[in-house]
């Protein structure tokens, strides 16, 4: 006498478990409630009963991704502090490339995205940065506090036959001599960046940079175009 096999129960966490899957296999657009129904094995209007909508699934897919980024447990300055966990993030992000675009397509944060911005500005809070800073360390970081960053860079194509490339080089350089010699003459020439080191070159940059102003006493008048009222500029 056979059995039917039996059903996994549904609730919340494997649907949310399901719909990250599918967005690391096939990317966010595939992670549709008709998707991840589909995956699942049972009817779009089943997730219902425990999603209520696609904009809450990416948010929960969202969350459990970021829970993943581990706390700074040592108790070092700020700048080290605040750098483990943008690369710590880095690290879990880039296991689900989907997550970039959610980020940035989200108009509400959610409790555990709030959590993660409330880490960063703590570590610089309690190593006495002002308030002011903070605010424009934050925007100073902006995607890169998520462990990425959108470079735009474009470059023209280079041939790979060396003839060919030696020729295109040199017509170039004609016009643009600065560009030629920053891709022939660099460390890394005619190899491919390592995104890794860019992006924690960059992200030094920006700390060091927050950290020098706040040990010169930086003030917000001290940036501000001269002759702007500080009540009009944007936050």
């Amino acid at each position: 006498m056979s059995s039917s096999p039996v059903r996994r129960r549904l609730d919340r966490s494997r649907v949310v478990r399901t719909a990250v899957e599918l967005a690391d296999e096939e990317g966010l657009a595939a992670a549709s409630m008709r998707g991840v129904a589909e995956r699942l094995g049972v009817t779009p209007m089943a997730l219902y009963k425990h999603i209520a909508s696609r904009s809450q699934l990416i948010d929960e897919m969202l969350d459990q991704v970021l829970d993943q980024i581990p706390s700074a447990t040592h108790p070092i300055g700020w700048s080290e502090t605040v750098r483990a966990r943008i690369l710590a993030a880095r690290h879990v992000l880039l296991a689900h490339p989907w997550a970039r675009d959610a980020i940035e397509s989200r108009e509400l944060a959610t409790p555990t995205v709030l959590a993660y911005l409330d880490s960063l500005m703590a570590a610089m809070f309690d190593d006495g940065l002002s308030a002011d800073l903070v605010h424009h360390a934050m925007h100073a970081l902006s995607t890169r506090m998520w462990g990425f960053t959108r470079d735009v860079l474009p470059t023209p194509r280079v041939p790979e036959s060396p003839e060919e490339r030696a020729r295109v080089m040199s017509d170039l350089a004609m016009s643009y001599p600065a560009i030629v010699r920053m891709a022939t003459t660099a460390s890394h020439a005619g190899a491919a960046c390592d995104d890794d080191a860019e992006f924690a070159f960059a992200l030094d940059l920006i700390l060091d940079g927050i950290n020098r102003l706040h040990e010169s006493g930086w003030h917000p008048s001290d940036t501000r175009p001269e002759g702007t009222p500080l009540a009009t500029r944007s936050t």
